[in-house]
């Protein structure tokens, strides 16, 4: 029996509107990859259509079945090549191509990314808010308990965050995200590349009464500044002026720093010799 080598898992990037943002090798690889697998194929055989190509298509998405998984892995170890896409940007973010591609992987075949269009990035970029670091977060529990304890979790975060939204909870979302970080600069994207793109800058305060009023519609990104620096500092001078010298010395050695550093860490953030603080620490007057 003849060996054959294993096919490829091109994970390609499709457009989240504005169909002219495909790029060339997109649709080289569509037109040359013997099977689509797509999240919605009803979706993606329209975009497929507009551009006059009739590759296969089969459906994987988060319903899809372990026996689906297998057919696939099977099909490109046959030698195929396949391409999995998302209804819009890249697969693997925010669906369950994540999972196709570390089943992929573990049998050692080879996983091609064809980047192109990311809603959270296009948010991002158009902002106005730091991007030098950020973090992706995507889609918050719509359960507003769990929503709130994931919310708390990040208070401390610095860097800017992105989510993904749906139109009907946006407003609470940024309710919440008021009630537990207080104000903020938050850019909402709506509808990115499409005919009603929205872009609204202002303070989560503004924002969610703002939806409050007016409830919108189409796919949200949130953009939303993190822990200013200044402020970080303030909450953590408050946190340890409550603390006696000995006490802010042994918070810091629990956390793993050495005594000796811990001593002119302390000495450094509240302004006084460190014999003082060593004084404090060794009880000498």
């Amino acid at each position: 029996m003849e060996h054959k080598d294993p096919g490829v898992l091109y994970l390609c990037a499709t457009p989240i509107g504005n169909l002219e943002d495909i790029t060339l090798r997109a649709l080289r690889i569509l037109k040359e990859v013997d099977l689509i697998a797509a999240e919605d194929t009803r979706h993606t055989r329209k975009l497929l259509s507009h551009f006059d190509i009739h590759t296969p298509l089969t459906s994987y998405h988060s319903h899809s079945s372990e026996g689906k998984e297998a057919q696939l892995i099977e099909r490109i170890l046959q030698g195929e090549r396949v391409a999995l896409v998302s209804d819009a940007g890249m697969p693997g973010i925010s669906d369950p191509g994540a999972d196709l591609v570390k089943a992929v992987l573990d049998k050692g075949i080879e996983v091609v990314p064809i980047p192109g269009p990311s809603a959270g990035i296009a948010g991002l970029v158009a902002s106005g808010l730091p991007t030098g670091k950020f973090v992706f977060e995507g889609f918050l529990s719509n359960q507003r308990k769990t929503r709130r304890k994931q919310l708390q979790a990040l208070k401390q975060e610095q860097r800017t965050m992105l989510f993904y939204e749906s139109p009907h909870r946006l407003a609470d979302t940024l309710q919440d995200m008021l009630q537990e970080w207080g104000e903020r600069p938050c850019t909402v994207a709506r509808e990115l590349t499409k005919i009603h793109e929205e872009f609204k800058r202002d303070t989560l305060g503004e924002l969610a009464a703002y939806y409050r009023e007016n409830p919108p519609r189409g796919e949200i990104t949130l953009i939303v500044g993190g822990l200013s620096q200044a402020v970080a500092e303030q909450e953590q001078q408050a946190q340890w002026s409550e603390l006696s010298l000995a006490e802010h010395v042994g918070s810091l050695v629990e956390q793993g720093m050495d005594q000796k550093e811990a001593l002119k860490q302390v000495a450094k953030l509240r302004g006084i010799p460190k014999r003082e603080v060593y004084a404090a620490v060794h009880g000498k007057q």
